[in-house]
């Protein structure tokens, strides 16, 4: 799946707002400001269950690392979210 492709995917799945459980939440993460190091997927199948994370690293930007985009779309369609949450901007490591 294209780079583009993939972001506008889960664009479009974060504007939906909450619709529910399952619910899978989105972090970045760096050592700057401007460049994503790693992303943090927590999925929450209902509510008040403690979620389960895994984390993703990259050499570079992870928002721009076509393969992690792509694999955070399977992980959406997979566990078939009907909600999913992005945290805005980099949080520091």
């Amino acid at each position: 799946m294209h780079l583009d492709k993939a972001k506008k995917r889960i664009a479009k799945q974060v504007k939906k707002g909450f619709h529910g459980y399952p619910l899978v939440s989105l972090e970045y993460f760096g050592k700057a400001p401007d460049s994503a190091t790693e992303v943090v997927v927590s999925f929450t199948e209902e509510e008040g269950a403690d979620p389960q994370k895994q984390t993703f690293v990259s050499g570079g930007d992870a928002r721009e690392d076509e393969t992690i985009q792509s694999t955070l779309v399977k992980i959406i369609e997979r566990a078939d979210a009907k909600t999913v949450t992005e945290i805005d901007g980099i949080s520091a490591l």
